[in-house]
């Protein structure tokens, strides 16, 4: 490809596509819909603009897995928008790019330093490969019950007992959005001669806000994913993977990618990437300046209300809150006498407001770039009025979300060994050979390898109780959980 002057104003996928669509081209490949005409109840369903550009690579459209072109191009100007030195399209969400990172400083037998509220993906990467996790655990908050950072003297604590491992992985920000001493750990590991791989999954806004916490490529961190989909605007699944040159070679990366990555990418999730990116990189500090305002707003005015603690900055403690994600308004519900799944039901069911997900004390709206000062109006006047309606007191309520492991097998020997189903309760005191989680978030309760102790079966139990979507067991009504025999 020649060289390009990085105009973050240009768009050149999505510009091959609408001069792809302007030619009328006949397709005899795939996909079979014929851009749309084979499937018209889809078709009027999705709209005929949206079904005559979701096509197959060729060459005018280029190719992910070995992009030359206005693929190469889109990723360079992602790359410049985000500080990075390279950047790859991600279209298996940051599930795809967590995986890729690990995978690509990690193989079977090495060991890997990670906090254990980490997403489900990164312990699949575990599972799949072989690769030792070394599990810091975070801090917990004693009113909000929720996990925090790793703290970076943990961390240094964990790199010294484990001088063999080869990365340092780091939730930035958690699903609450809370924020470790990024800095410090990353340095720590690079001092270890270790590699510092970031999930930014829910800190994409990071990079074009101000006053909004450090980015993993500010730090120097080597890799880091990012969710594009969920605070930049793209489409659903699509993702991003940034890396800093040095330790690791991009086109080693990339044929990582490509061993799990589709040979099919969507050129719809691709161009949403590219038109998402032109939007923040040309006019980002000003939406999240928006943003930050609406979500203090709102912050403001649900704590207000009384019962509800919609918690920010405040609870910045030097160790393991290092800083906060303002765009984030979670909010503690238990001094409503509510459990927050309770009021995320409420929220859907009686007022047609979807949130991002409710925990056993807490809930997490995200404000982002498509919301408005209406919306949020909206969603105080109802917390206001399920205060009124639905408040209890007295009542026994689980006060805590995360469950500290008491790890016995690797995930990968428990997930492979010779298991037996047993009904939940009886699982006390076995070691589990799969995952039960409550999505969203996707942290798991339990992880293969792990005692099932009494206060995580009180959590599942409590947590179905509740109607949370539990998740990850086999048996899908989670009346039986897979243990190691």
């Amino acid at each position: 490809m020649k060289t390009c002057q990085l105009d973050q104003n240009r768009a050149p996928l999505h510009r091959a596509l609408e001069d792809y669509r302007s030619r009328r081209v006949v397709p005899f490949d795939v996909p079979g819909h014929k851009q749309g005409r084979g499937t018209p109840e889809l078709t009027a369903f999705l709209g005929k603009p949206c079904l005559s550009v979701d096509v197959n690579s060729m060459k005018p459209l280029d190719n992910l897995a070995h992009p030359t072109s206005v693929i190469c191009e889109a990723e360079a100007l992602a790359a410049d928008a985000f500080g990075a030195d390279a950047a790859f399209f991600m279209i298996g969400g940051t599930t795809s790019g967590v995986q890729a990172m690990i995978m690509s400083v990690c193989k079977a037998g090495d060991a890997i330093i990670l906090p254990r509220n980490v997403h489900r993906s990164a312990i699949n990467a575990l599972i799949v490969t072989g690769i030792r996790p070394i599990y810091v655990d975070p801090g917990t908050h004693a009113r909000l019950g929720i996990s925090l950072g790793m703290a970076a003297d943990d961390v240094v604590r964990a790199i010294r007992e484990n001088p063999d491992a080869k990365a340092v992985f780091v939730n930035n920000p958690t699903y609450y959005g809370i924020c470790p001493d990024l800095r410090a750990i990353v340095e720590a590991a690079h001092e270890a001669g270790m590699a510092a791989l970031i999930d930014e999954a829910h800190g994409t806004h990071f990079y074009f806000g101000e006053n909004l916490p450090v980015t993993a490529m500010e730090v120097g961190a080597d890799m880091s994913a990012v969710s594009m989909h969920k605070t930049g605007g793209s489409l659903t699944q699509s993702s991003l993977l940034l890396m800093k040159r040095g330790r690791i070679d991009p086109s080693y990366v990339r044929t990582i990618i490509n061993l799990t990555q589709t040979t099919s990418a969507s050129y719809l999730l691709m161009s949403s990437i590219d038109i998402a990116r032109k939007a923040l990189a040309t006019k980002g500090r000003e939406t999240f300046e928006t943003v930050c305002e609406l979500a203090e707003y709102g912050r403001r005015e649900i704590n207000d209300i009384g019962g509800f603690y919609a918690f920010s900055r405040e609870i910045v403690n030097g160790r393991d809150v290092c800083d906060f994600d303002i765009t984030k308004l979670s909010v503690h519900t238990l001094g409503i006498g509510r459990a927050g799944v309770e009021v995320y039901d409420l929220l859907r069911d009686d007022y047609e407001i979807q949130i991002e997900f409710g925990d056993m004390g807490n809930l997490l709206a995200i404000v982002s770039v498509g919301d408005t000062r209406a919306n949020i109006e909206r969603l105080v006047s109802a917390l206001s009025e399920i205060k009124r309606l639905h408040s209890r007191e007295g009542l026994d309520l689980l006060d805590h979300e995360y469950i500290p492991p008491v790890v016995r097998l690797s995930p990968q020997e428990a997930f492979y060994a010779p298991r037996t189903s047993v009904p939940i309760r009886s699982a006390l005191g076995r070691v589990t050979a799969e995952f039960v989680m409550c999505y969203p978030p996707g942290i798991p309760i339990l992880a293969p390898g792990e005692l099932v102790t009494q206060d995580a079966l009180d959590y599942i139990l409590y947590a179905k109780e509740k109607g949370s979507l539990v998740m990850g067991p086999q048996d899908m009504n989670i009346d039986y959980l897979n243990v190691v025999e």
